[in-house]
Parts: structure tokens; sequence; C-alpha cells
């Protein structure tokens, strides 16, 4: 398959264990596997929704290495849904940490964050309304003043 656009790669200590909490948390579907000899997964392809996401396997000595080893990570990863709190509740119950708090945002969505056992954050969001932009700006402003 030749696929044009964005796909996020993301790095986890062994792609196969991402992959099956994946699923678990997000509904994440297996698209493809290249395995490796001793057992672990070079990486996979997932879907989460109509997003693909490919997963790797950490190898160090290439300079291959998870948010774990390098202590985190400035990247967060948005899942849009129509069911923010069945999901929010799928991924807790999974074993994802709070980052902040599933709440109402003043840009028009339901939106919380949270972190991945490999380390990685993941936006979960619901469009909730459409904000004008004036609106959008005042709100920004007295949020950052």
């Amino acid at each position: 398959m030749n696929l044009t656009g964005l796909t996020p790669h993301i790095v986890a200590g062994d792609a196969a264990t991402a992959t099956a909490w994946y699923a678990r948390a997000f509904g994440a579907e297996e698209v493809g596997r290249v395995p490796l000899p001793d057992g672990r997964a070079l990486t996979v392809e997932l879907r989460i929704g109509d997003s693909p996401v490919h997963v790797g396997s950490e190898f160090p000595a290439m300079g291959i290495v998870s948010p774990l080893s390098i202590g985190g990570t400035a990247t967060v990863l948005q899942i849009s849904t129509d069911d923010a709190d069945g999901l929010w509740a799928r991924a807790l119950a999974a074993g994802a940490e709070v980052h902040h708090e599933l709440a109402d945002q003043f840009w028009g969505e339901r939106q919380g964050q949270l972190t991945d056992p490999f380390g990685h954050r993941w936006n979960i969001a619901q469009h909730t309304r459409e904000v004008p932009p004036d609106e959008l700006a005042a709100a920004a402003a007295e949020l950052f003043a």
C-alpha cells in the first residue's frame, strides 16, 4: 500500500506489547507486522479510527528509543472521537495515567490528556460546539494573560 500524508511512528520498548495495550485502550486494529526472530516485532502498523499509526520496538544501539528511555516526550497524539468519556474510561481501565482531566474546553471540545505505559501522551477529544473566532481569542487571552 502506498500512503500519502502524515503517519505517526512511535517507539515502545516492545512493539508487540504496546500493540496489545493500544488495542485494549483505544480499540486499535493491527494491519500488519514485521516479526523478528526473538519474538519481538520490528514494527506494527495499526489503525486507530481512520488513522494509521506505526509502533516500532526500541533499539537503543541504533538510536531508536522510546519516551521512557529519554525521560518523556514533547509530542502529543490526538484521538478525535464521538465518545470521549467512553474512550477515556477504557484507556484508564487499561492503565493510562491522567496528565490533565477530561473536561469541556473553551475551544469547543471535551478533551483530556493521558500518558500511556510507554511514555506517549494522548489527547482524547470530542467536538462539542463551534466557537466563533472572537470568542476563542477572548477566552485564550483571558487564560494566558
